[in-house]
């Protein structure tokens, strides 16, 4: 039976080849979430990973599958009285098949339990698809505008590429 838990460190390994399964690569297009035409390069890195891990402020819930292979993850950390939700990852071969709800649940809960009211995230603009899919479960558009991150760590975007702030409250 699916599950989700924290991840600890032995799964870094694991949650790099399904984050970057996930968003880049050939792989990412058998899934509707892919930034491989918009960015290349790694979208996280094992050392990356591992400073999550380290980090008192942050978790990174993980799903796995009845033979505890992770299937999907999505980070939290927590900004009160916000909760920051990154790094969303679905397997692209299990994606439109509950995967994602259920972790976006399960951090609205644990918002919750640590007393944050919103939730926050940030999507590249130009992802219609995503934006919609967030506002289906009540995210909606705050308005601020950033840019995407320069410095190479989330991979090289290959066009202009703004992220829109998204929030809900919980």
């Amino acid at each position: 039976m699916p599950v989700i838990t924290q991840a600890t460190l032995t799964d870094v390994p694991e949650l790099n080849v399904l984050v970057n399964s996930a968003y880049r690569g050939e792989s990412s297009k058998r899934g509707w979430t892919t930034e491989a035409d918009l960015i290349g390069g790694a979208r996280i890195d094992e050392q990356t990973l591992t400073g999550y891990m380290n980090d008192e402020n942050i978790i990174i819930l993980k799903h796995t599958d009845e033979d505890g292979n992770i299937t999907g993850t999505v980070y939290l950390e927590v900004r009160t009285p916000k909760l920051y939700v990154g790094m969303f990852s679905v397997s692209p071969l299990l994606q439109n098949k509950g995967v994602g709800r259920a972790l976006i649940e399960e951090a609205e809960v644990y918002a919750r339990k640590h007393n944050c009211n919103t939730l926050t995230m940030t999507v590249i603009s130009i992802r219609s698809e995503l934006i919609s899919w967030y506002e289906r479960r009540g995210y909606k558009p705050t308005g601020e505008i950033q840019p995407f991150h320069a410095h190479g760590r989330f991979g090289d975007a290959k066009q202009h590429i703004e992220l829109i702030v998204m929030e809900k409250s919980v």
